[in-house]
């Protein structure tokens, strides 16, 4: 969910002048002993692995022969609603591998598991600053590009920008980016604030004279203190990577002003709320938001949703595909790996989940909606003001948690 620290100038440079073109399940997964392989998966993610019947345009389209017949098990940790609709399906297809599927909605849920260690998983999709520490802790093993023939797809600039936390890219493949934005619904946005509501900018949920007309048709914000503290820093024109007491303390007191109008805090509940109506107001991370406005298209609920990218600037990040020093199963996360860098394959799920690829190869099959979306991937006017991640240190994040505890409790 977020990209590497290659500086914010630099990486605008890098990454977003390329013009390549950080939360469900959490209570399901934490139960589990860290010394077990994951459980079998839910009703749920069991959903997610049977994936249903491809769409008409991948039905139409031949899926690549990955290694078939080569058998074995892939266990496979990632982020909710993050992958192609058919892409496990037909990976399993392909190769004969048995994938356990499980998902998780945060950074820091991902975290706590890998420290702790024995994890039973052989690919998890960490993103930038916390990739970063995970390497320094140890915690992954280098990536074998001699085995991913599809590694010239990624744009060298994505890799270089990521390589800022991962040196020489040794032990990460990009998967998807995009930014933390806003997520609305337009028509109940419409009927309480007006033609001219600012839904272009992070007034319409930090200011509390519009907070205020949206709490009954309900507001939510993402559970991801790395991400709310760097967007709400920029918003007040401070330093998003602070490190200062005094501008934590501004960004406590913002969110003051509004926290009685805050419905809930929680990093993937907001997708089906928004896709029912059941939210007028989000900041969460593009592709959620396009999540939840296909749902409502598919349910035909008279529900339309829509993306901003705050013209205060916004942050941006990468998650990455990486295996974890205790993985059990590398050749078959190899091969997984390089299946999802197959441009047909990269380019299914840029369509079923409505993120940016890193995968130059794979932008020429993205559907034109997203290709075409400057929400999806920003104009040159709007990556100048978008910046990068940066990577925190052991007392910024004590900060950070000390006082996201007191901005969710309200005290």
């Amino acid at each position: 969910m977020k990209l590497a620290r290659f500086g914010v100038v630099a990486f605008v440079s890098a990454l977003l002048l390329a013009g390549c073109g950080e939360e469900k399940k959490q209570e399901e997964q934490a139960a589990a002993p860290a010394q077990e392989q994951p459980a079998q998966p839910t009703q749920e993610q069991t959903a997610s692995t049977e994936q249903p019947a491809a769409t008409e345009q991948q039905a139409a389209t031949e899926q690549p022969a990955a290694a078939a017949g080569s058998g074995g098990e892939l266990n496979v940790y990632n982020w909710s609603d993050y992958i192609g609709e058919t892409t496990v399906e037909d990976f399993q297809k392909a190769t004969g591998i048995t994938v356990r599927y499980d998902v998780y909605d945060s950074n820091e849920t991902l975290e706590a598991k890998l420290m702790a260690g024995n994890t039973g998983y052989d690919i998890v999709v960490p993103t930038g600053s916390f990739l970063g520490r995970q390497i320094q802790a140890g915690i992954y093993q280098e990536i074998d590009k001699s085995k991913l023939k599809n590694y010239g797809n990624l744009d060298p600039q994505i890799l270089q920008a990521l390589a800022a936390f991962d040196p020489d890219n040794k032990h990460a493949v990009p998967y998807f980016w995009g930014t933390v934005g806003i997520g609305f619904n337009v028509d109940k946005i419409k009927e309480r604030l007006g033609d001219n509501a600012p839904v272009d900018s992070l007034d319409l949920l930090f200011k509390p004279e519009y907070a205020d007309k949206l709490k009954d048709c309900g507001i939510s914000m993402l559970d991801a203190p790395s991400d709310m503290f760097q967007t709400a820093l920029k918003y007040l024109g401070k330093d998003p990577h602070s490190k200062s007491e005094e501008d934590y303390a501004a960004v406590e007191q913002l969110f003051a002003g509004i926290r009685q109008d805050v419905k809930y805090f929680h990093s993937s509940q907001y997708i089906n709320d928004l896709a029912n109506g059941e939210l007028c107001a989000v900041i969460g991370w593009s592709g959620d938001v396009f999540i939840a406005a296909a749902r409502a298209d598919e349910a035909k609920n008279n529900v339309h949703l829509d993306y901003r990218i705050p013209k205060e600037g916004s942050l941006v990040w990468v998650d990455s595909l990486a295996i974890p020093k205790d993985a059990k199963n590398v050749d078959n996360a190899l091969k997984f790996i390089d299946y999802l860098n197959d441009p047909q394959v990269a380019a299914n799920g840029v369509n079923y989940v409505s993120y940016a690829s890193p995968n130059t190869a794979a932008l020429p099959m993205n559907n034109d909606d997203i290709k075409g979306n400057s929400s999806i991937y920003p104009t040159d006017d709007v990556k100048k003001n978008l910046f990068s991640d940066m990577q925190a240190d052991p007392d910024l994040e004590r900060l950070r948690t000390r006082t996201w505890t007191k901005i969710k409790t309200g005290q």
